[in-house]
This record gives C-alpha cells, sequence and structure tokens, in this order.
C-alpha cells in the first residue's frame, strides 16, 4: 500500500436514538448518529412496539364499523 493516499481508519462511536452507544472502527470523522440499532430493533429484541400515528387504527375502525355490522345481522342461507 502506497503511505499517505488512504484515509485515516480510527475507532468512533455509534450513538442509537435509544441511547445505547457502542464502538466501531470507520474512515468517518467523528460520531455517528442512527436511529435504530441492534438493541432496539424488534428483529434483535423480540419486542414488537406498535405506533398508532395520529389515531389511524381508530380511524379505519370507525369508518369500516358499519359494514361489519351489516355483514355479521345477514343470515347464513
Amino acid at each position: 500500500m502506497k503511505a499517505g493516499i488512504h484515509p485515516a481508519y480510527e475507532e468512533i462511536n455509534v450513538i442509537c436514538a435509544c441511547g445505547h452507544v457502542f464502538k466501531t472502527r470507520s474512515t468517518h470523522k467523528g460520531d455517528i448518529r442512527v436511529e435504530i440499532c441492534s438493541s432496539c430493533h424488534p428483529f434483535f429484541t423480540g419486542r414488537q412496539k406498535l405506533v398508532d400515528t395520529a389515531g389511524r387504527v381508530e380511524k379505519f375502525e370507525k369508518k369500516y364499523q358499519k359494514a361489519r355490522a351489516a355483514k355479521k345481522k345477514q343470515p347464513v342461507g
């Protein structure tokens, strides 16, 4: 390898939004901030987080409530 043409490969901190901090090596200068990491991602933790933004689930339920009620009242035959 030629000397002086490659970027420095140094140890940096990766900081997640959940507060978890771990070290890695990169040519990136400074710390890296991420939104999700292996300690808070549902695939790795086994916990599913459902986030209902602006009441979308309730809005959907309210919209189709009448159709479900009508379907239940129909006789099977």
